[in-house]
């Protein structure tokens, strides 16, 4: 069974900074394409940051500049590095793993930034 577990959210103030986690388990990490979306109250789930076994990373024009995705195979693990937050970044963010017809979810992290 894949299960992917997301952890680092929280509550942060403008300009603040972030690290989001997500660890998969019950399938060979390495061949998915990862990504992170996010949803805002009222809104469609977007895509935030996508990275693919080969490393190569696209961004949302709204985080470009502010965040990194990352990955660490040997840990099952990708990361979502969040710098200079924005309240308009306040949303559940979601992991997602990829490969051909297989597509797995987190359950989602709160990312709330306010003063």
């Amino acid at each position: 069974q894949v299960q992917l577990v997301e952890s680092g959210g929280g509550l942060v103030q403008p300009g603040g900074s972030l690290r989001l986690s997500c660890v998969v388990s019950g399938t060979i990490f390495s061949i998915y394409t990862m990504a992170w979306y996010r949803q805002a109250p009222g809104k469609e789930r977007e895509l935030v940051a996508a990275i693919t076994p080969g490393r190569y990373t696209n961004y949302a024009d709204s985080v470009k500049g502010r965040f990194t995705i990352s990955r660490d195979n040997a840990k099952n693990t990708v990361y979502l590095q969040m710098n200079s937050l924005k309240p308009e970044d306040t949303a559940v963010y979601y992991c997602n793993s990829n490969y051909h017809s297989s597509n797995y979810w987190g359950q989602g992290t709160q990312v709330t930034v306010s003063s």
